[in-house]
């Protein structure tokens, strides 16, 4: 049976996804610190509100509230017994508000890392990864997530566990990653390498790309580097950062503007991408101002990397290393990174 995913993929060229979850959160008085799952159950109206902004702000996808809904996560706030409750609940309340809505949005189960190391590195086992995506998937599965969005991934290992949990769980998925150290995953994924692992898996996610990592040019510059190796038919996801995270006023603030996103989201969608949105940062407004840029202008040709940086800027580390052109360096690197947010 097709996803709803698939159904309106086959009727527009693009889809439009939503922003961040933990900093929109925070923004409606999420305490730090406390888990953002646990206000599906004890503020389920402070939830419903964070996704019917991006309901109204034009999304055709809306993430769950879920990014650390696994039992490995939940228990470090004492949550890991009610690990299908919390995710069936959040997918509901999400249902609900595109009932609401009345038109069509697909409902992403959002699936984040587990927080532990695969074997070798770490105690986790393929089994012990693929029983806690598993049980997450169920919940979600069960509140009526359409699809598995499995982000924010660093490990391959862990990748392929996830997607081998929703196969278990009979759910289609989608997959991004977070090239955020120097153009690569934190455990040294590169774009074109997760294109590969996508090209040989005999079930395939529905699609793939990057989220979160820095700033919008290092996403972007992913996308470029992955494109020769992209499959025909491929689905690319592109889920940003809204600019980079700053510590002002004793908060974590991210710099990037409503047109810095809009430049951001012609960009994406002029290098392939058919699913665009935000990540950590990106409000509703932000978001809106994404739907305006989509909705009045059409795909143009492929930017390279200089026109990429011309638009949303330098990028960060040695992002700019995945490129063969060694010319491109100097002007495309800023040494040096800021932090980022673990979550959206």
């Amino acid at each position: 049976m097709s996803t709803l995913f698939e159904k309106m993929l086959k009727e527009r060229d693009v889809l439009l996804a939503d922003g961040a979850t933990g900093t929109n959160l925070f923004a409606l008085g999420l305490p730090h610190g406390e888990a953002p799952e646990l206000w599906n159950l004890e503020e389920p109206g402070q939830v419903r509100a964070h996704y019917r902004s991006f309901v109204v702000a034009g999304s055709d996808i809306v993430l769950t509230n879920t990014f650390g809904g696994t039992a490995n996560r939940l228990k470090l706030h004492g949550l890991d017994d009610r690990v299908h409750e919390v995710n069936r609940v959040a997918a509901e309340l999400l249902a609900e508000e595109i009932t609401r809505a009345g038109r069509d949005i697909v409902l992403a189960g959002s699936v984040g890392p587990t927080g532990d190391l695969f074997e070798p590195l770490g105690p986790l086992t393929h089994a012990d990864g693929v029983a806690a995506f598993a049980a997450q998937m169920r919940g979600l599965k069960d509140g009526g997530a359409d699809v598995a969005w499995i982000e924010t991934m660093s490990s391959e290992d862990e990748l392929r566990a996830a997607l081998d949990a929703a196969r278990e769980v009979g759910m289609k998925a989608c997959c991004t990653l977070s090239f955020d150290t120097n153009g690569r995953t934190m455990m040294g994924v590169t774009p074109t390498r997760l294109a590969e692992i996508v090209a040989g898996l005999e079930d395939k996610p529905l699609g793939y790309g990057g989220n979160c990592g820095t700033g919008a040019s290092d996403l972007l510059a992913g996308l470029l580097s992955m494109r020769d190796k992209t499959g025909e038919g491929d689905i690319l996801i592109a889920k940003a950062n809204c600019g980079i995270p700053e510590y002002i006023d004793g908060a974590i603030r991210y710099n990037g503007t409503p047109e810095l996103m809009a430049d951001f989201t012609r960009l994406a969608r002029d290098l392939g991408a058919r699913v665009i949105g935000g990540c950590c940062g990106t409000s509703a407004e932000h978001v809106s101002v994404m739907r305006a840029a989509l909705d009045n202008g059409t795909r143009g040709s492929a930017p390279d990397l200089a026109g990429i940086i011309a638009k949303v800027g330098a990028l960060t580390g040695s992002t700019a290393d995945l490129f063969a052109n060694a010319d491109a360096k100097p002007a495309a690197s800023r040494r040096g990174r800021r932090g980022r947010r673990a979550e959206s």
